[in-house]
Formats: C-alpha cells, structure tokens, sequence
C-alpha cells in the first residue's frame, strides 16, 4: 500500500470542514486496518477492525506550497504488543480550533503506511515516526 488520502478527507478540505492549520490533527499508530478510502470518521475505521495503539497531536504543522508537514510524531511509553503496521491521521477538534469532536465525528485525513519506523513492534519504549523528506512530507493537496 502507500500513503494516501482518504476520499472524505479530501472533500473535507474543499470544503473548509477540516482546517490543517488551525484545527487539533491527531496521528495513531494502528494495528489490524485495512485501508478503506471512503472511510470518514475515525469510527469508520474502529468499526472495520482499526485498533489504535497510541495517539499524539501533531506539533508544528505547516501547509507550504500545498504540502502539509508536521513535527515528527513521538508516540511515549507505548505498551508491547503485535506490530503497528500503519498510521490514521485525523481532525479532533472543530475547523476554528475549539474543542475536541465526539469520536464518532474525528474525521480521517490521510492513512500512512510508509514513513521512517513503520511497521513498528512496540516494546514499551517510546516510537518517533519520520515523515518524508522529499517535497511530499505527510502528503500534498
């Protein structure tokens, strides 16, 4: 598989429902999920079988030139356990940057199963995933 977007995040964009700078954008590390590109909620992807192992808001995002970037995520402390083969990123929090949506209204952005670390066996340290460093970082619009 490679990194991509998913269909309802893209449309999310278009039409300012999810914001990439001033929203809460969350990254987990994920284990047993099939990508599915019409997925929209992150209960889309809980309910196909998603288990996430660990979360982290993203820091220091950026949008040059329609590439979206990130500080490197680092998932603390995460607990031993099978392989993480993948990551979800999505919007926790309304578009103005208030306060976290209900689960069933986090909506998914991009699915990566390609980034410096991953697939990953967690062993109860800490995990820092690098993104690309070509013109791409997390993904581009």
């Amino acid at each position: 598989m490679a990194n991509t977007l998913f269909d309802p995040g893209r449309e999310g964009f278009l039409l300012a429902e999810i914001a990439w700078g001033t929203g809460t954008i969350k990254c987990s590390l994920v284990r047993s999920y099939t990508l599915t590109a019409s997925h929209k909620f992150l209960t889309d992807a809980t309910g196909a079988g998603a288990s996430l192992v660990a979360t982290v808001t993203l820091g220091t995002k950026t949008g040059t030139s329609g590439h979206a970037n990130a500080a490197n995520p680092t998932f603390t402390a995460v607990g031993a356990g099978a392989a993480c083969t993948s990551m979800l990123i999505y919007q926790s929090s309304a578009p103005a940057g208030g306060a976290d949506l209900a689960t069933s209204a986090q909506r998914l952005i991009g699915y990566i199963d390609n980034a410096l670390n991953l697939p990953v066996t967690p062993n109860g340290g800490d995990i820092t995933v690098g993104w690309a460093t070509g013109t791409d970082k997390i993904f581009t619009l």
